[in-house]
């Protein structure tokens, strides 16, 4: 899905928001929701305090409307990331964040197929999963390799479970902004 430029603002509002209507009991404000918005996807909210990672949680399939998704996700992001404190009002001024919009996953047969720093992954065996967007193994530097490993690894798997004929990989893009 491209979104155009005042989509991806209205749901930058709408996600800073929705965090400050939490933050500081403000009233939010309607968002206009048109054409994209509207369309089941996933979406991912990413929280970063002075550049370092606060909060990301999103959905990997589109269960609901984007809109709703991404102010749903800003919520979880922010406040309830179990790997973090929820956001404060005092750190508010030092936020930003990233909305991460998703394609559809497409399994694939052959890891050839992974273009880092274009597709996220997303890996399954028995009832382990684990994703990792496609910006992460840009910011890591990763190589193909490295990016299958560290998604097995966020799956609770060992790092070279991707190699298996019962591991399922999948991938999708994102519209990252």
């Amino acid at each position: 899905m491209v979104l155009s430029p005042e989509e991806r603002q209205r749901l930058k509002a709408l996600v800073k928001d929705t965090i400050e209507g939490v933050l500081f009991g403000k009233e939010t404000t309607p968002v206009e929701v048109t054409g994209p918005l509207k369309e089941k996807c996933g979406a991912f909210v990413t929280i970063r305090n002075c550049g370092s990672l606060r909060g990301c949680i999103g959905y990997v399939r589109g269960y609901l409307p984007l809109h709703e998704t991404v102010k749903e996700m800003a919520i979880q992001a922010a406040f309830n990331d179990p790997r973090f404190e929820p956001v404060t009002s005092d750190e508010w001024k030092d936020i930003d964040f990233e909305i991460s919009v998703l394609t559809p996953m497409r399994k694939i047969d052959d890891v050839n197929e992974i273009e880092v720093g274009v597709h996220g992954l997303y890996i399954e065996k028995g009832v382990h999963s684990g994703l990792l967007l496609p910006q992460v193994a840009t910011e890591q530097k990763w190589d193909r390799t490295e990016f299958l490993e560290y998604t097995c690894y966020k799956a609770g798997l060992p790092k070279d479970a991707w190699k298996s004929k019962d591991t399922d990989i999948f991938i999708f893009s994102a519209d990252v902004f």
